[in-house]
């Protein structure tokens, strides 16, 4: 089955896409924004594709780097959890996220979640009690080899110098499992495939087996047979995507949903993701995940968006610019799902003004302009063969094709092909010059509308607010997003009669300051 597609044995398609659940560490920021905006607009699409859908996001909150936060800021761990967490909530409110749960890995359902998935992997033999001494990233929650270190003894993500932890932890015995990695990885689980190509090299290495409880601190889950330590962060938080749909709670639940997940996460946590979570899951006698997509980062002047670094910007920030709408379709068309891309102030209002207030919103204005010349104010239908009935059929297609690959910037450029396109038609025969009540300015207005009324579908998932507002602005009864694709996309479904009006600016022009 192609990638990020439903699809069940049962027959009835379903859907579940995870984002990473964010450290409650420091506030958030666009980095942490776009992976969860690229799973809100995929869950949004599946759903007007009738897929049954889970969308799950959240915030991890346990493990030291939590723990020495709250010190800083006077307060308990739960505390910092408590208010962060809500941070997370407010900014994902202020972009429309769609989630249909927010996880947080101090809920009871976690614990017990937790403790039941690794209890199942001791009792399969692959934990094991041992010492462990090593480098550490408190920023990473890892620990790092000599080879893996900057200038001696700095991370390699967070430029940041490790410390050497020793204690006596709890063992999973990772490097029993090379053979069932790698058959998993060598199927259509990963991607891109540059992505799983760096996790079979990660395998193909050779694995340690990995320490995954600590006694140092006590900021954690307990370890069910052994009170004196408390689970790893990672060993905790990986599992959050089987807690929410009911793993240690609801078998039924989890069977309906697990064999269909779908992980979005960023390039530094690959190893985590595409190596430890598979083999615990392997472990416990569970399958692997459906699919990992891998994310490049999001750069500042060739420097990963972060909270511990100066390249901090908050979604909020650019929101008050941009809209939520700008700032969604920005990150959503610019930035390519795979490699890093770079952040730029200049290149979002570019966008803005070419893609969103000259393509769409000026197409939106001159026609309802026209329409109230030239028709009364009520919208033609379509023609049956109007040149860009075959123009939108193939757009569809491709836009279909990139939603289904998390290519939303090929989605989102077909979609935008179909509307320029579009223009170029209304140049062409120049309807505001033929007379008024004619049927040629009846059959092109009529086209543009049916063009705007598939375009309001298909850039749904990017353009929450405004593809509603083009949908009542043409006279239709209803939402976009009521509406169910295919079906919904093929020609011919606006049904002319409708009141046209013309409104404010769909998007105003903006200019750098």
């Amino acid at each position: 089955m192609r990638a990020g597609s439903g699809g069940s044995l049962s027959g009835v398609s379903r859907f579940y896409v995870t984002t990473p659940i964010f450290y409650v560490n420091d506030v958030p920021h666009i980095g942490h924004a776009y992976p969860t905006i690229t799973a809100d607009a995929l869950a949004r699409w599946h759903r007007m594709m009738g897929d049954d859908t889970m969308f799950l996001t959240g915030t991890d909150e346990h493990g030291l780097k939590i723990q020495r936060a709250a010190e800083e800021n006077g307060v308990t761990p739960q505390d910092q959890a408590d208010t962060t967490s809500k941070r997370f909530r407010d900014a994902w409110e202020l972009l429309d996220i769609s989630n249909d749960q927010f996880i947080r890995t101090t809920e009871p359902r976690h614990h017990v979640s937790v403790q039941e998935l690794l209890t199942r992997v001791k009792d399969n033999g692959y934990i094991e009690k041992a010492t462990y001494a090593g480098h550490y990233c408190v920023s990473c929650e890892a620990y790092y080899n000599d080879g893996d270190l900057v200038d001696g003894d700095h991370c390699p993500i967070h430029e940041r110098p490790v410390e050497w932890l020793e204690e006596e932890n709890y063992f999973f015995k990772l490097s029993s499992l090379e053979k069932e990695l790698t058959e998993w990885l060598t199927s259509d689980t990963v991607f891109p495939e540059g992505k799983r190509n760096e996790a079979l090299g990660i395998v193909k290495l050779g694995l340690e087996d990995v320490s995954i409880t600590r006694t140092s601190i006590d900021w954690g889950i307990p370890v069910p047979w052994d009170e004196d330590h408390v689970f790893y962060v990672w060993y905790d938080a990986l599992i959050n995507y089987a807690t929410a749909v009911g793993f240690g709670s609801d078998s039924a639940e989890f069977e309906r949903w697990w064999p269909h997940a779908h992980h979005i996460i960023g390039k530094d946590i690959l190893r985590f993701h595409c190596v430890y979570w598979p083999a615990m899951l392997i472990a416990a006698g569970l399958e692997p995940p459906r699919e990992v997509h891998v994310s490049g980062y999001l750069l500042l002047g060739g420097k990963k968006l972060s909270k511990t670094g100066l390249t901090q910007i908050a979604p909020a920030d650019l929101v008050a610019d941009f809209g939520v709408d700008g700032y969604r379709y920005h990150f959503l068309r610019d930035v390519s799902f795979g490699p890093d891309s770079e952040f730029s102030y200049e290149s979002m209002v570019t966008r803005y003004n070419t893609d969103l207030a000259n393509t769409l919103g000026n197409l939106l204005s001159r026609v309802a302009t026209v329409v109230a010349k030239k028709c009364d104010g009520i919208g033609p239908a379509p023609t049956a063969d109007s040149p860009l009935a075959p123009v939108a059929a193939e757009c569809y297609a491709k836009a279909a094709d990139g939603w289904s690959r998390f290519q939303t910037s090929v989605a989102l450029e077909a979609t935008w092909f179909l509307l320029r396109e579009t223009n170029a038609y209304l140049e062409k025969h120049e309807p505001w010059k033929l007379e008024a009540g004619s049927l040629e300015v009846a059959d092109v207005l009529g086209d543009a509308l049916e063009v705007l009324r598939i375009t309001a579908i298909l850039a749904s998932p990017a353009l929450t607010r405004a593809s509603t507002s083009i949908w009542q602005a043409i006279g239709l009864d209803g939402s976009p997003t009521d509406q169910r694709l295919p079906d919904a996309a093929e020609w011919g479904g606006y049904p002319g009669g409708c009141s046209v009006t013309k409104g404010a600016p769909l998007f105003p022009r903006l200019a750098v300051e």
